[in-house]
């Protein structure tokens, strides 16, 4: 197990947090986006048909929303007290959507549910070490269940678990530390296949404005266990 440091939740209470005294809008939540650039990139056909959903990181819970409309059963989970609530508030009009307080991680240990897919889309995954989260990850997948998830393409040589900090947490006494793990899609691969994961698709998607970084989008299937019966038959 890694002994890095885990990002407060403070971080993420004062992550995009709205600007003036009038409340926020809803979001749209009228397609499913991986890259945070409206109308680019592929949607929720990464995921498959699941029934059952669990998104690491929805902030303000947009994806999970867009699945949870369309049938699926969601269970969103984020560190953030801050940003649940105002999820909650956001759908509290769509029974299928469940937002949950909880680390990453400690979800996943706590919580035995099992779903037919797993994503993160420039979240919890881009913030958790790999080596804690994907094999949680998989224990909590149906066979054959999909784990996707997207992150800002990293700059070059910056890899593995990067520093980062953000000017919402200026003038705070203490400095919090914040990690994210990045990686190629070589790395990720190799990474997921060291975990179990089968089916491996790692690609970057260009940004449409010049010059910018794009999302690094890598999709993989939990292994399909056999059952005991059909293993004892074949020996």
């Amino acid at each position: 197990m890694s002994s890095a440091p885990r990002t407060a939740p403070e971080y993420w209470d004062k992550y995009r947090p709205h600007r003036g005294e009038d409340p926020q809008s809803r979001p749209a939540a009228d397609r499913f986006d991986w890259t945070g650039v409206p109308g680019h990139g592929p949607g929720a056909e990464i995921l498959g048909n699941p029934r059952t959903a669990l998104d690491l990181g929805p902030a303000e819970g947009e994806n999970a929303a867009f699945l949870a409309k369309a049938g699926v059963e969601v269970v969103a989970v984020d560190f953030s007290p801050f940003q649940v609530e105002r999820a909650r508030g956001f759908w509290s009009d769509l029974p299928a959507l469940e937002f949950v307080h909880a680390e990453a991680c400690t979800f996943l240990d706590q919580d035995d549910r099992q779903f037919d897919a797993i994503y993160s889309t420039w979240g919890a995954v881009w913030f958790t070490d790999p080596e804690e989260l994907f094999p949680r990850a998989a224990e909590r997948l149906t066979p054959g269940g999909t784990f996707a998830f997207s992150h800002r393409e990293p700059f070059a040589g910056t890899y593995g678990a990067q520093i980062m900090g953000g000017t919402w947490l200026e003038g705070r006494e203490t400095e919090l530390t914040v990690l994210r793990w990045q990686h190629t899609t070589e790395q990720w691969t190799d990474l997921l296949k060291r975990h179990g994961f089968t089916g491996i698709e790692a690609q970057v998607l260009p940004t449409p404005e010049a010059g910018a970084l794009g999302t690094l989008l890598v999709k993989a299937e939990a292994p399909i266990a056999w059952p005991m019966a059909s293993a004892e038959l074949d020996l």
